[in-house]
């Protein structure tokens, strides 16, 4: 959405594809301590049939939105999900779409596809998120009177200040230098889905994690074929991603 210079919004959204490095951006929002920090509530409602918002239990999306808007009445709200569900609900939200500042963060998928095969192997093509990541892009960008915010991981790795930095800038919060670290841990709302979060968990900022060899999306037929459908969404994403000078 597009908000006046200065006013910070009430909701604050980033969207990304599986295996983006969304969830140390996370702990970074959580580690600045003026958010109420929501995670991936859209995909818990269509993975478990629930989300926990807050002090508040959302079981459709509906009411997830509902509740969002409930929980930005008593202070600003942060949350972050991922797209290798589809959420019809959020799209036909027209109001939610407009109200709520949605942000973006996108990976090479040849790099996200190797991650996300090493920790789900029967993983299907949509799942893999890039498809329906630029579907929530484009739906907010039309609605918009300002490109939606769009962040290369491999600037947050490179330099975390200057994109941080810049990203708060955008959305109209301050910068909190002291956030850029964090003590490692698992989360309490990570447990349901902890095994996809063990290498952030051991992490105390943005740095290179040890992952899986990206070779290997080019050497196997099914996801050499995922990664050519999913590349052009990736490509027009990376075309509008936010600026960051070099470190």
């Amino acid at each position: 959405m597009s908000i006046e210079a200065g006013q910070a919004p009430r909701i604050l959204a980033l969207w990304s594809a599986p295996r983006s490095r969304s969830t140390a951006f996370l702990r970074m929002m959580a580690a600045r301590g003026d958010h109420t920090v929501v995670h991936e509530p859209f995909s818990h409602v269509a993975d478990f049939g629930e989300a926990q918002v807050g002090p508040f239990t959302a079981h459709t999306e509906t009411e997830l939105i509902a509740t969002l808007r409930e929980l930005a009445t008593r202070g600003p709200v942060f949350f972050k999900d991922t797209t290798d569900f589809h959420y019809p609900g959020l799209l036909a939200d027209d109001a939610f779409l407009s109200e709520a500042t949605h942000t973006f963060i996108i990976r090479h998928p040849e790099q996200a596809i190797a991650s996300h095969f090493k920790l789900n192997a029967e993983l299907g093509r949509d799942e893999i998120g890039f498809a329906w990541l630029a579907e929530i892009y484009d739906a907010v960008a039309t609605r918009s009177a300002t490109p939606p915010v769009v962040i290369d991981s491999d600037d947050l790795i490179r330099n975390p200040e200057a994109t941080v930095r810049e990203y708060c800038a955008r959305v109209s919060i301050p910068f909190i230098p002291e956030a850029l670290t964090w003590e490692p841990g698992v989360r309490d709302d990570w447990r349901k889905t902890q095994r996809w979060h063990e290498s952030t968990s051991r992490t105390d900022g943005f740095v290179p994690t040890s992952g899986s060899d990206a070779g290997v999306v080019r050497n196997d037929a099914r996801l050499s074929g995922y990664l050519d459908y999913h590349l052009p969404y990736y490509e027009r994403l990376h075309a509008a991603r936010m600026r960051v000078p070099a470190a």
